[in-house]
């Protein structure tokens, strides 16, 4: 499955559209953790403007006081022509999903149909912090199988694991495409993954959240289009590719084998999502894409510049240009910086990044830096960090 070729090359590139002084009169998470000081690079939110259908399907909504609660299918409906067109998929049966608020809380309710308190949940670290939190706080044990050469799925750390579970209900949390490093598993490595899962009686949970997000080249593959991924559940979103995180709505798909799970899933889980979320989604996927094609080639051109900067003023800092997300994944133990960079390039460059602690085993000395800003904000964070070193 590949990506599709932009469909509007006169679309503007996003990233460039607005000033960091428009930026900053922002009230969310990115602009206003850290003072004015600190330029931002951290948490997964864009610097974009929204793409004008969204913007006036979501206008229209509130012209019409279409404010009330989610009903219907469109949604899902979107999502599966989206998933057709754009990866070659047509087996996203609309009668196989169910609106949940966003892709995290629908874990949750995924992981408790398929475990129960105390059970296992394995995570190929270092992955997405809120995977160890949200598990932990539900009561289940996190087990970790570290990723392993070039950030990819070590199947032989990953057997070793299913074997060491002791038999009874777990599950495996993919991350597909993963975060932080942006690895887009291939259809081999998930048919391996899928064979495993099956022999040791794990339940497949796949977060497929960065799945529009692909670089040129690379081809998502979704998780429950796999041979014998039939017992699998699958969370998807347009909140990441359309920067929509402040509109709750997220859609669960179960596989064919999980369609009886799936129908388990309490009735009060859909009142959650924002009815103007999933207007905004469906919008997004519909009418969105060739602003979604922009923001692709402006992120690529972001990687290759990224890669230029430290080649320049950090080269001591290993980076693989990520196949996925606008996330990169630094490692810079051989700065000299400790467990935990990201405290220094905070403190002597004022510049935030996500330190790569929380993201469990193999985060250490790494942080990651959100490449979803204009070239100008790149590169001026990239300067700081260097400064953070002198």
């Amino acid at each position: 499955m590949t990506s599709i070729p932009q469909e509007n090359p006169d679309e503007p590139n996003p990233l460039r559209a607005l000033t960091l002084d428009r930026l900053r009169c922002r009230t969310s998470m990115k602009w206003r953790t850290y003072p004015q000081d600190v330029l931002p690079v951290w948490v997964a939110e864009m610097d974009v403007p929204l793409a004008e259908p969204v913007i006036r399907a979501v206008t229209d909504a509130l012209a019409l006081g279409d404010t009330g609660y989610p009903a219907g299918t469109a949604y899902a409906e979107a999502l599966a022509a989206f998933a057709a067109k754009r990866w070659g998929w047509d087996g996203l049966d609309v009668a196989r999903t169910a609106i949940v608020p966003d892709v995290m809380l629908g874990v949750v309710e995924m992981l408790k149909l398929v475990t129960g308190p105390g059970d296992p949940v394995v995570v190929n670290s270092p992955v997405y912090p809120p995977f160890y939190q949200f598990v932990e706080h539900m009561d289940r044990r996190v087990v970790e199988a570290p990723l392993g050469v070039g950030a990819r799925i070590d199947l032989d750390v990953l057997e070793d694991t299913f074997q060491g579970l002791g038999g009874g209900p777990a599950a495996f949390l993919l991350c597909s495409p993963h975060n932080p490093t942006g690895t887009v598993h291939t259809v081999e490595e998930l048919t391996a993954v899928t064979a495993l899962a099956e022999r040791y009686g794990v339940r497949v949970v796949a977060d497929e959240i960065h799945a529009p997000l692909t670089a040129p080249g690379a081809g998502f593959v979704p998780y429950l289009s796999v041979p014998g991924a039939e017992r699998g559940l699958s969370l998807m979103s347009a909140s990441k590719a359309w920067n929509l995180a402040g509109l709750k709505a997220a859609l669960a798909i179960a596989g064919p084998g999980a369609a009886a799970d799936l129908a388990r899933m309490p009735e009060e889980v859909s009142h959650g999502p924002s009815h103007v979320g999933v207007i905004a989604h469906t919008a997004a996927l519909t009418d969105g894409t060739a602003w979604l094609d922009a923001l692709l080639t402006g992120l690529d051109e972001n990687r290759r510049l990224l890669a230029a900067l430290l080649d320049r003023h950090l080269p001591a800092v290993r980076y693989r240009p990520a196949e996925a997300t606008y996330l990169a994944w630094l490692d810079c133990r051989a700065l000299g910086l400790g467990d935990d960079p990201a405290g220094a390039f905070l403190e002597r460059g004022r510049v935030a990044v996500n330190s790569g602690i929380p993201f469990g085993t193999g985060g250490a000395g790494h942080v990651r830096f959100n490449l979803a800003a204009s070239p100008e904000v790149v590169t001026e964070a990239v300067r700081r960090m260097a400064a953070a070193l002198g």
